[in-house]
């Protein structure tokens, strides 16, 4: 194992204020410490007073989403509380990339009241040397060619639409999942969904029958994550304590990823004391935009979706791009 610091020159820079800076979306990355996106918050227009970052350099939050380190395909402006890491011999992609994982498996030593600014340097990570010989064959083209094309040009903003609320049972037929216990679960191929707050809902692959359809969302209803709602392209099975929304509605893709979102904001209102269980659910509502007869505008919400950058990453349940 070998220190941080030993590898990579490590800057701190100074306060960069997002909210301060000129939005462009032809301008240059800037990078916040968000645990998506590849950290990228938005384009900015070219700041001279702010140092810009090249290409290939790696960031790491150290507060907020702390050590969720990622390597920066494009120039990039960075905002306070960031480190930027610059090899200090040749590396590869591939390498950079496994870096910022090992980097990441740090992130259990740290929290909102333990930052990495001062300690950053010395963690430690695997030699050159210790290297798997796999890393340097990875594929990694989508990484570092980022597709970010749009589907479509749809330019209507959603502050622009009327929004109306609509109970969930009028949209789903609600479903619980069952119980499977790990002794019960054998290696397979079929998805098994927990109520987990990452990776989809995907706990595990078992050598079960689905019982649950493919191009369907499902929600926590209790466990970690309560109300992370996830589409399910596939056949599943999933634990009773998921919920799964059956759409009395045509569903796709983009529809569900605008759900899901939507789904996600009522966080808030539930925990492990007060879980969203089928009945609550069913009494519960879902604000969306609206057409002219007053129903859910399917239309406007898949065509907001494919207008929205790396749209074209969606895919429907057989695979195919929409």
């Amino acid at each position: 194992m070998i220190k941080l610091e030993d590898l990579f020159n490590i800057d701190y820079p100074r306060t960069l204020i997002f909210s301060e800076q000129e939005q462009d979306p032809k301008g240059i990355n800037f990078i916040s410490s968000r645990g998506t996106n590849n950290g990228i918050v938005a384009r900015v227009k070219n700041n001279s007073e702010a140092v810009l970052y090249p290409s290939g350099c790696i960031t790491v939050p150290l507060k907020g989403t702390v050590l969720h380190a990622f390597l920066q395909p494009e120039q990039c402006y960075v905002a306070h509380q960031i480190a930027v890491l610059t090899p200090k011999t040749e590396m590869s992609d591939q390498v950079k990339i496994f870096y910022c994982l090992a980097i990441r498996k740090n992130k259990y030593r740290y929290n909102y009241g333990r930052q990495a600014d001062r300690t950053l340097r010395q963690i430690l990570v695997p030699s050159p040397n210790e290297i798997p010989k796999w890393v340097y064959t990875l594929d990694i083209s989508n990484y570092t060619d980022i597709k970010k094309a749009s589907i479509n040009n749809f330019s209507e903003d959603l502050n622009s639409r009327l929004w109306e609320w609509f109970s969930f049972s009028d949209l789903f037929e609600i479903k619980k999942g069952k119980r499977l216990t790990k002794a019960d679960m054998e290696p397979g191929q079929t998805p098994f969904i927990g109520a987990t707050d990452s990776n989809n809902g995907l706990t595990n692959m078992i050598n079960k029958k689905p019982i649950h359809p493919g191009n369907v969302i499902t929600v926590n209803y209790n466990g970690n994550g309560v109300a992370e709602a996830y589409y399910q392209p596939t056949p599943f099975w999933c634990s009773d304590d998921v919920n799964v929304l059956y759409p009395n509605f045509t569903l796709d893709a983009p529809i569900a990823m605008f759900i899901c979102t939507i789904i996600r904001k009522e966080k808030y209102r539930f925990n492990y004391g007060r879980k969203w269980h089928v009945e609550r659910m069913k009494s519960s509502k879902l604000k969306l935009p609206v057409s002219s007869i007053n129903e859910p505008d399917w239309e406007f919400i898949r065509n907001y979706i494919k207008s929205l950058p790396y749209s074209n990453q969606i895919y429907n349940f057989d695979g195919n791009t929409h």
